[in-house]
């Protein structure tokens, strides 16, 4: 069980990678990535010229059951923001700051290639 969630994380990560060097190559900055606090962890922290983008990574091998950005539901949302507002307060910046939320998608069997679906400003 303990190797299994350890090999669960190493694959989280890579497709954290995959998708910083997807938006990188779109533009945009990384700032942080896996920022961890006690109401919950964003998986990329970016930039997008002046704007702070706080950005969630999700991963399907098919979509068969949904999307993977479908999978962003309000309860996330709302971890999501809170974590933000965390970030925001922690590193002296102000909610007044323009910042924004994405979701990337990854969709790929294995031994197929990877289909990613940005979708900027996925929620407010």
């Amino acid at each position: 069980m303990y190797s299994r969630h350890k090999n669960s994380q190493a694959f989280g990560a890579q497709q954290e990678q995959l998708a910083a060097s997807y938006l990188q190559a779109r533009g945009l900055v990384l700032l942080q990535s896996n920022f961890r606090c006690r109401v919950g962890e964003i998986d990329l922290i970016m930039r997008d010229d002046r704007v702070l983008v706080f950005i969630e990574v999700r991963y399907r091998r098919n979509k068969g059951f949904g999307t993977s950005v479908e999978t962003v539901d309000r309860r996330k949302q709302q971890k999501l923001r809170r974590c933000a507002r965390f970030f925001l307060a922690t590193h002296g910046l102000t909610e007044q700051l323009v910042c924004r939320f994405d979701i990337i998608g990854l969709t790929a069997a294995p031994g197929q290639e990877i289909e990613f679906n940005w979708i900027p400003n996925a929620f407010h």
